[in-house]
């Protein structure tokens, strides 16, 4: 029966539309942000560290557990988009080009039919960053890795921040950075200044859309390992909140409300706070342009089934895959975030 449902589901995908307004009827994009912890096939790559996550490796990854991983992703993708297949799901922590191809043809997601766009990065771990798109409501013109370097330290690598433009249902060109900045492993503070150099990296491609498009339609949406106060996202990169006089040439953190109401995507000894965030240009909050969205229409995807009972702090807390080296059949240590486009 629990399969039968998950297929009807799957293949349940009509338009969603909303209220008319004027003469014009708008329909829903949902664009999302899932950081799917350590989304490993079982392949040993030599060039990277991966043996945690091997047959016989430390933490016991096999097929079982390789198979309940793309179910239970599948299954967060579908939720989210309820009766629609989400247009365009960016992803970090995932492993490989096979992982996607296993996740998108021979799990229960390949009824959406996602097609994917995916560069292997220098990461010791191997774990990249993705874009999935449905092709009939995103059709890819270009796509860049963009290599981060720290000059203070010329031979340390990160992941590559994907870039991804592409036409949406309106005809507009929209431009889609998917990130996974430095880790806190040594400290906040300590590590600050990676993901400062990775933010100006990021920062100087979007300087360069601005030169080239007038007013481009821009999203960046990762896993920042930063807070939208921190420094790397309100220096660097210069994203506001989304309030007052909105300009086109600005960047706006949607994340900034929910975090200031106490919402999180990531919980770390009780504390809840938001690293997952989606961040748009200011064109993209223009409701008279023929493709938009608006400060509210940004979720934290926080199903039941995606938490458990914080037994050291209390509360919930996400579902994990792993907590430290022991497997929790879980689903991530994030939650997922999206945001409503309109078009």
């Amino acid at each position: 029966m629990k399969k039968t449902g998950v297929t009807i589901f799957l293949l349940a995908i009509t338009v969603s539309v909303s209220p008319r307004v004027g003469e014009r009827i708008l329909k829903n994009y949902r664009i999302v942000f899932y950081n799917v912890e350590n989304f490993f096939d079982m392949v040993d790559d030599s060039a990277t560290a991966d043996e945690e996550f091997l047959p016989g490796g430390m933490r016991g990854w096999n097929s079982t557990k390789y198979r309940k991983k793309q179910a239970n992703i599948s299954k967060v993708i579908a939720a989210i988009g309820g009766w629609d297949a989400p247009p365009l799901i960016g992803l970090c922590e995932v492993e490989s080009n096979k992982a996607l191809t296993d996740l998108t043809r021979y799990s229960p997601l390949a009824a959406l039919k996602y097609e994917f766009i995916h560069h292997e990065s220098p990461d010791p771990r191997g774990i990249d960053t993705a874009l999935l798109y449905q092709p009939e409501l995103f059709r890819p013109v270009a796509d860049e890795a963009l290599k981060v370097s720290f000059p203070e330290h010329p031979h340390m690598t990160t992941r590559d921040i994907l870039y991804v433009s592409g036409i949406v249902p309106s005809n507009d060109t929209l431009h889609v950075f998917v990130c996974h900045f430095p880790s806190r492993l040594g400290g906040e503070m300590e590590s600050e200044n990676k993901r400062m150099t990775v933010a100006a990296r990021l920062k100087a491609k979007i300087d360069e859309l601005y030169r080239i498009y007038h007013n481009p339609n821009i999203v960046v949406m990762g896993d920042f390992n930063d807070y939208p106060d921190n420094r790397s996202l309100t220096e660097v990169l210069a994203a506001k909140e989304p309030s007052g006089d909105i300009s086109a040439t600005e960047l706006y953190n949607l994340m900034i409300p929910l975090q200031k109401a106490g919402k999180g995507t990531h919980k770390y000894q009780g504390e809840s706070g938001v690293l997952d965030q989606i961040i748009v240009s200011g064109a993209l909050l223009n409701p008279q342009s023929g493709f938009y969205t608006l400060p509210q229409d940004v979720r934290i995807f926080d199903a039941d089934f995606l938490l458990e009972d914080d037994r050291n702090y209390l509360g919930k807390q996400p579902f994990r895959t792993y907590v430290g080296m022991r497997y929790n059949d879980g689903f991530s240590d994030h939650l997922p975030v999206y945001v409503d486009c309109w078009y």
